[in-house]
């Protein structure tokens, strides 16, 4: 059992809190001051590999669900455990697509989007550790998991 909060039988104020932080970093992105000319080039040149990560992993989660999708961290009754694919790199993929093209997008946008993008990492790790404290309830193999896929958002990072 996870001491920490449900914040709703699916964890919808999970999703509320993770919606304003999306809406926090692209706001700062737009209304913050633009990196210093000087970096600008180097910081698009590391924005894009980070990118395409990000995407690769938030779609490859998306793709690899199916039917289970939820935006809730609650798992879907009856649903089954992904262990291939991206969730063979990471246990959750798409928090950490959401994370990479988050700061691909603060890397080309403005340093002040890197504050809320902070926060937004924070607060998915605690989200994430909330989510798999659900699945183990539902997945007794679950620990197994976890064991044999070490990263939990990020493959070979985090």
């Amino acid at each position: 059992m996870s001491r920490l909060p449900q914040l709703g039988r699916r964890g919808e104020g999970w999703v509320a809190l993770q919606v304003v932080l999306i809406v926090a970093i692209v706001a700062t992105g737009v209304l913050g001051t633009a990196w210093p000319s000087g970096a600008r080039s180097w910081l698009v040149v590391a924005a894009v590999p980070i990118g395409l990560c990000g995407a690769y992993l938030l779609v490859g989660g998306i793709a690899g669900l199916g039917r289970q999708l939820t935006p809730f961290p609650k798992p879907v009754e009856h649903g089954g455990l992904r262990r291939v694919g991206v969730f063979g790199l990471a246990r959750h993929p798409m928090y950490g697509g959401a994370l990479l093209l988050a700061l691909a997008w603060s890397l080309v946008s403005s340093p002040l989007a890197l504050l809320p993008w902070t926060v937004a990492a924070v607060f998915l790790d605690t989200k994430r550790r909330r989510e798999e404290a659900w699945l183990i309830e539902q997945h007794p193999d679950y620990a197994e998991y976890q064991t044999s896929v070490r990263r939990s958002l990020v493959p070979f990072v985090w």
